[in-house]
């Protein structure tokens, strides 16, 4: 792919990679510092399984820009990705992850995590997305105000778009999403990304591994649920004892 760049795209890429890299500390400090308000904030913590930053390496950006130029500009002539423009067009050049263990915890960690942005000063720019297949859990996202979306490989999280700082246009991407959606997520970006998989049946298993991963998370919600139900129960009889 790289030998069919022209010479101005091969110099528009590397002045946006520039720019990057001159600003890379500045990306790698708003991820940390996003990452440990929502871990200190104890409405949030009981939630978090484990929460992770990273910062994008320069390589990486440079082939996403080589992919992005045949995929999406030259089939609808948008504009390229250049330095004065790469703050706003890639949202995801630092990244902070929460996995939390079940689904439905969702409904009670959005509040929370809109209450600590607002509160700690950070903007998020349009509606947080979530990007879910499956359609019993689109009610639950559409519930809480998460706009649902769907992607064809089957991927399953929900992204915030973080603003840190609106001169600068330094962001980071907030993605939350539960375990069971962490092991799809994880095999897949080792055979299936950035590029699709050679191998059909290996994208087959991945949409069997997305079904079994969504029954387990569901079989997690419904555990968590006759568990508290269960609680509660106990709890009413000893008080009336």
């Amino acid at each position: 792919m790289p030998s069919e760049l022209t010479d101005g795209d091969r110099r528009r890429i590397e002045g946006a990679v520039g720019r990057f890299v001159e600003n890379r500390r500045s990306f790698e400090m708003v991820a940390e510092s996003l990452m440990d308000c929502l871990a200190q904030d104890t409405g949030l913590a009981e939630f978090i399984h484990f929460i992770r930053r990273r910062v994008k390496d320069p390589d990486s950006l440079r082939k996403k820009l080589e992919r992005r130029t045949f995929s999406i500009e030259r089939r609808t002539k948008e504009s390229g990705v250049n330095a004065s423009n790469l703050f706003d067009r890639v949202t995801d050049l630092a990244g902070v992850r929460i996995i939390h263990l079940h689904t439905e915890q969702l409904g009670r960690m959005h509040p929370l995590i809109l209450e600590i942005l607002e509160r700690e000063e950070y903007k998020i720019d349009g509606r947080p997305t979530a990007y879910c297949w499956d359609v019993e859990y689109r009610a639950l996202f559409e519930q809480i105000g998460v706009q649902p979306s769907q992607r064809q490989s089957m991927y399953t999280t929900v992204h915030y778009d973080v603003v840190a700082n609106q001169e600068t246009g330094i962001r980071c991407e907030l993605q939350v999403r539960s375990l069971m959606d962490e092991i799809w997520a994880e095999v897949s970006h080792r055979v299936n990304y950035p590029m699709d998989s050679p191998s059909g049946t290996c994208r087959d298993q991945l949409k069997v591994l997305a079904r079994l991963t969504s029954g387990c998370g569901r079989l997690v919600d419904s555990i968590f649920k006759t568990h508290h139900e269960a609680v509660h129960r106990v709890s009413k009889v000893g008080d009336r004892g």
